[in-house]
């Protein structure tokens, strides 16, 4: 990936341990952290820092094995998680920088614009087998969705209260969901939606609008006044988890991302800042 290319040299430009970050995690959040890195470097040159995403799963598994400064997730710790950093003894800090929106993307030319959250879940969980009942369509269901160490796999299953269709494809992430889904006619998959704002305006597939049976109109994940008003039913925080043995490194770089030029860039890269 190219932002393994351009942190790789970060990482030659400072030998200085005490000054080398390393972030991994949540590919929701990889463009975004990124783009602030980038900007970072540019007045603190003197740091270094390496980002790779792999799934809230991976970053946060990271830093049980030391392996990592930053996890960045775009979920809570679960409970066997929490259990795990108890028994190690290593202390976190939780940071909430951004808030990011769950995208239901489809085909350009899929016939409906919106769906309502209970035929969501079906047609993710498998109970719906095609689009008949959705669409009029007699063509099947075909899902592009995460690997079970996703954030956003488990954020989407928590939400609909479903487990996924055992047909449901595993994709190693954003760009993957988002290629699969411009070719296949068929295909629902789900992405961040700051990845979709981050990647381009003129999108190549469709953003559907959310149906909630609890609110008055259907809300987009892109809907900026929607989000602020906690209006749309897939939006969530965006974590970093710091061991208290690495605050002291990283807390230059957090202080970047709390500056009003870090807001700038969160709210630039298509996330959004509510609180």
């Amino acid at each position: 990936m190219w932002y393994r290319f351009v942190f790789l040299l970060l990482m030659c430009a400072c030998s200085n341990d005490s000054r080398s970050i390393k972030v991994k995690g949540s590919d929701t959040e990889v463009n975004l952290a990124v783009t602030l890195a980038e900007h970072f470097y540019k007045v603190n040159p003197a740091f270094s820092v390496a980002i790779s995403g792999g799934g809230s799963g991976l970053g946060i598994a990271s830093l049980l094995n030391g392996q990592a400064d930053i996890a960045n997730s775009s979920r809570r710790l679960n409970a066997e998680e929490d259990s795990l950093f108890k028994v190690k003894k290593i202390k976190l800090h939780t940071i909430v920088f951004a808030e990011d929106a769950t995208a239901f993307i489809v085909h350009k030319d899929f016939p409906l614009d919106t769906i309502d959250i209970s035929s969501l879940a079906k047609v993710l969980s498998g109970q719906y087998r095609t689009w008949k009942a959705v669409t009029g369509w007699n063509m099947l269901v075909n899902i592009y969705g995460r690997q079970s160490n996703s954030g956003t796999h488990a954020f989407v299953q928590e939400r609909l209260g479903i487990r996924f269709s055992r047909d449901a494809k595993e994709m190693n992430g954003n760009a993957q969901i988002m290629e699969s889904i411009k070719a296949d006619r068929s295909g629902i998959g789900y992405v961040g939606a700051g990845y979709i704002a981050h990647e381009a305006k003129e999108r190549a597939v469709k953003v559907l609008y959310i149906r909630d049976p609890k609110k008055a109109t259907a809300v987009s994940p892109l809907d900026e006044k929607a989000i602020m008003e906690k209006r749309y039913a897939f939006q969530r925080p965006l974590y970093q988890f710091i061991p208290s043995t690495s605050w002291e490194k990283v807390k230059t770089f957090i202080d970047f991302e709390r500056s009003e030029e870090g807001k700038s860039i969160i709210k630039a890269s298509g996330y959004y800042i509510t609180r």
